[in-house]
C-alpha cells in the first residue's frame, strides 16, 4: 500500500510537472521567448528544444506511472468478478409467479389531517 501512495503522490508531482511545462510554451514554437545568443540553450530555440524535450518525457513518465497504478490497484482490490459486489438481498422482481419470493406487504397509511394552524389548508381549488 505504500508503494502506491509513493507512485500516487510521484504522478501528482509529474502531472504538475507537465501542466507547468505545458504552459510555459508559446503556440508558436518559440518556447520562453527569452532573448540572448542566438545559440545555446537560453536562446529562444533552445528553450523551445528543452521544453519539447521535458513535455515528451514528463508525458511517457505520467502514462507509465497511470499504467502501474492501475495494475497495482487491480491487484490489491482482491476481487475476482464483477458478481461480488451484487446486493443479493434486493426482493425479486419477477414475483411469486416466476417462482420468487412474494413482495413484502405494504404497510397501511393512514389518512392526513391539515393541521389547524396551516393557512394554506383551507384553500380550495
Amino acid at each position: 500500500m505504500s508503494l502506491f501512495i509513493f507512485l500516487f503522490v510521484l504522478q501528482a508531482i509529474v502531472a504538475s510537472a507537465l501542466v507547468g511545462v505545458v504552459l510555459m510554451q508559446r503556440s508558436e514554437g518559440g518556447g520562453l521567448g527569452i532573448g540572448g545568443s542566438p545559440t545555446g540553450l537560453m536562446s529562444a530555440r533552445g528553450a523551445a528544444d528543452f521544453l519539447t524535450r521535458a513535455t515528451k518525457w514528463l508525458a511517457v513518465v505520467f502514462v507509465v506511472l497511470s499504467i502501474a497504478l492501475a495494475a497495482i490497484a487491480a491487484e490489491t482490490s482482491g476481487q475476482d468478478s464483477i458478481t461480488s459486489t451484487l446486493d443479493r438481498s434486493a426482493a425479486d422482481p419477477l414475483g411469486p409467479a416466476a417462482g420468487g419470493a412474494p413482495p413484502p406487504a405494504a404497510p397501511a397509511t393512514q389518512p392526513v389531517t391539515p393541521a389547524g394552524d396551516d393557512p394554506l389548508a383551507d384553500v380550495t381549488e
